[in-house]
């Protein structure tokens, strides 16, 4: 990490600079958050990033989350937590998960190891997949904010009763906290949850199906002899049902995910009477003639399997759209809701809350026209009604009884297809104002335009650090220009990087980034352009971190690897949320600016990409 940059500082440098107001709990603000769950605590770390924006959030319980439901982090989360700043804090305390096993019957009916397979393929992300406990997460985003210059903290003990926009105010959103606190604010996003406040108080439903299926999960300390417990599992018995074992962290802890029997009528799983005794029975049923000998139970919980999405994900109505910007908006729970089988809950629930955060920040700002806040439920409610799908299959494959032994791999030929949905990096945004159209997708055919960018090695040139170039994509709400040279460019002036470096000049809202072919021992350091070597902070220092070489010891390099074009290369416009925004030739300058947010005059209107 950078700093020193406004001059020499001792201690965490982790912990920014407190700016005037750090701390304060005004009623009128930028945005409310409202709920501090995985997608609230999300947002309000990215936009704690912006210490010129208010930002306050509330929570009806009355302090931080101590143990959660939410375990599994797909590699894709592990991306976004580095660039929050916290992905290696994640993967030292959690399990991580290499391999998975199918058990099936046999033809007598006893269990058996049918397959193993990995988890993960082979350069999906440079991120694996962990299991942690959700109250980490949460813990890891609170230090966040409580070391931003914001010193944002939760108000816990809050809790939402009223809701409504004033179209006319300054600050529409009129919020009720605690039955009279107003708070009034520019924009609120309820994340608060599958019985949301929020989406009630906007007269929103969760509409879709249940499964009728019933399930208990419970996290066990036990000593059985079933030989994987210490790997992701998946159990079809023969006539006991299925269970999903999921090894958690800490070397000794595993979650259950057992199936229980269909419900019946208007029944409910509380109907049931559910005990951990009864799901313990059932799990001992399911792995014999394994032994299970529970030594205590940490946590435990019954559920029914149901997929449910809302119409969209804020305030505007259909006929609306367009010729109002939205001003509430909900992420999340509060507008998906699906079983936890393919681990996507939490994954999803941020991922809504990343793709939000820096547009709100950029409207917000002046950065950006408000029409760039319509294109937050035109991504992510397709992607839910995605996950909706998947969710539904994954359920009932995993249900059902198999009767040969192909119905029996249908579930694992499933997992497997499907592999790179669950780790998270299967998401593509349609073309909009923010993602172009591909046009010139041949000149780099491995970072795919709408899709998350996929890191790959690389070297600084300027220290010889061996990283990967995915890990400079911070949260910091800037768009990226990630220029790869062409064959025999070695930035001298001329060349195809000195010119872009030369048309985009000093713009603070663009961090543009080289990475050339050569060996880093083959370039010249003070050959390359200055807008490769800006001067950042009070003291004018100079940043060396912005020029990379593809790293000849790790074959395929990057270009090959991510099918850059080594004759033309190729200039990748990377959103603030790490999607690819458009994939252009290094010299075609007009499209570039184009895509890229303007420059806002003093008074005047922001664009971003093709958004006026």
């Amino acid at each position: 990490m950078q700093f020193h940059h406004d001059g020499f500082r001792l201690g965490d440098p982790h912990v920014a600079e407190a700016e005037p107001r750090a701390g304060s709990r005004p009623d009128d603000v930028d945005v409310l958050v409202v709920g501090s769950g995985p997608a609230g605590l999300t947002l309000a770390a990215q936009l704690a990033r912006f210490p010129d924006l208010t930002t306050r959030i509330i929570e009806q319980k009355p302090g931080p989350l101590q143990i959660g439901q939410a375990d599994g982090v797909a590699c894709r989360s592990m991306e976004m937590f580095q660039a929050f700043g916290f992905a290696h804090k994640v993967a030292v305390e959690a399990y991580q998960v290499n391999e998975v096993t199918f058990w099936r019957p046999d033809e007598r009916g006893v269990i058996r190891r049918a397959d193993r397979v990995r988890d993960v393929e082979h350069d999906l992300s440079e991120m694996p997949h962990v299991i942690l406990n959700q109250a980490r997460v949460h813990d890891f985003f609170l230090e966040v904010m409580r070391n931003s210059a914001s010193r944002l903290e939760v108000d816990y003990g809050s809790q939402l009763t009223g809701l409504r926009v004033d179209l006319d105010a300054d600050r529409p959103v009129v919020a009720t906290v605690n039955g009279g606190q107003t708070i009034r604010a520019r924009y609120a996003v309820g994340c608060d949850g599958a019985r949301s406040t929020v989406r009630r108080l906007l007269g929103k439903e969760l509409t879709g199906e249940a499964a009728r299926q019933l399930w208990g999960v419970m996290d066990l300390l036990a000593v059985t002899d079933f030989p994987d417990i210490r790997l992701k599992c998946a159990i079809q018995s023969a006539g006991e049902g299925s269970v999903l074992i999921i090894p958690r962290e800490g070397g000794y802890m595993v979650r259950l995910y057992i199936e229980l029997d269909e419900l019946h009528g208007d029944e409910r799983a509380s109907d049931r009477d559910v005990t951990p005794e009864m799901l313990v029975d059932r799990a001992r049923s399911i792995l014999a003639p394994y032994s299970l000998d529970v030594a205590e139970v940490p946590w435990w919980s019954a559920y029914e399997i149901g997929q449910r999405v809302t119409d969209s994900f804020d305030d505007v109505a259909e006929g609306e759209r367009g010729r109002r910007a939205p001003r509430v908006f909900i992420a999340g729970d509060a507008c998906h809701t699906h079983s936890p089988k393919a681990g996507q809950g939490m994954n999803v629930s941020m991922a809504d809350a990343f793709n939000l955060g820096w547009k709100l920040a950029a409207v917000a700002r002046g950065e950006a026209p408000a029409s760039l806040l319509d294109t937050y439920t035109a991504e992510r409610h397709a992607k839910a009604v995605e996950l909706i799908e998947f969710d539904r299959d994954m359920a009932r494959l995993f249900s059902e009884r198999p009767r040969t032994a192909d119905e029996a791999a249908q579930f694992q030929r499933y997992f497997q297809k499907h592999g790179r949905y669950t780790a998270g990096v299967e998401t593509r945004y349609d073309p909009s104002p923010i993602v172009g159209t591909g046009e010139h997708q041949h000149l780099a055919t491995g970072l795919l335009v709408g899709m998350r960018f996929h890191s790959a090695p690389v070297i600084r040139l300027s220290d010889a650090k061996p990283m990967q170039l995915g890990h400079v994509l911070e949260a910091d709400g800037r768009w990226r220009v990630i220029a790869f040279a062409s064959r025999g460019d070695s930035g001298r002036a001329g060349g195809p990087i000195a010119e872009l470096c030369s048309f985009l000049g000093d713009r603070p809202d663009v961090d543009l980034r080289a990475v050339f072919q050569q060996s880093h021992r083959d370039l010249a350091l003070e050959a390359m352009p200055t807008r490769l070597l800006p001067r950042r902070g009070r003291l004018r220092l100079i940043d060396y971190e912005n020029i990379f070489c593809a790293d000849h010891e790790d074959e395929p390099d990057i270009f090959d690897r991510r099918g850059i074009d080594r004759e033309r290369g190729a200039v990748v416009v990377v959103r603030p949320d790490q999607f690819v925004a458009a994939v252009l030739a290094l010299d075609d300058h007009a499209e570039l600016d184009h895509t890229l947010p303007s420059k806002v005059p003093p008074g005047g209107r922001a664009r971003t990409g093709g958004l006026e």
